[in-house]
């Protein structure tokens, strides 16, 4: 839960029905623990598609040896319309 664990910039990731409570959980990760980036996902049911990161997140453990990473997702700016 602590970003800091990670080195360089990182996002976490949030999904649920009840906005409030959701809004209470980002806040919670931005100023009691630090992340910079907490992506909203939307409603329950995109909680399927970070639980779909499992896989590749063991995968990536036993090839650094440690659970000390992250992801981060990047966007091509230019071609938002």
């Amino acid at each position: 839960m602590n970003p800091s664990i990670v080195s360089g910039d990182h996002d976490a990731f949030v999904s649920g029905n009840d906005e409030k409570a959701k809004a209470a959980v980002v806040d919670i990760m931005e100023n009691w623990y630090g992340w910079k980036t907490v992506i909203d996902l939307g409603d329950i049911t995109t909680a399927r598609g970070t639980e779909q990161l499992m896989p590749i997140w063991i995968r990536l453990w036993t090839v650094y040896g440690d659970a000390n990473f992250n992801f981060k997702i990047v966007r091509d700016r230019t071609k938002i319309t």
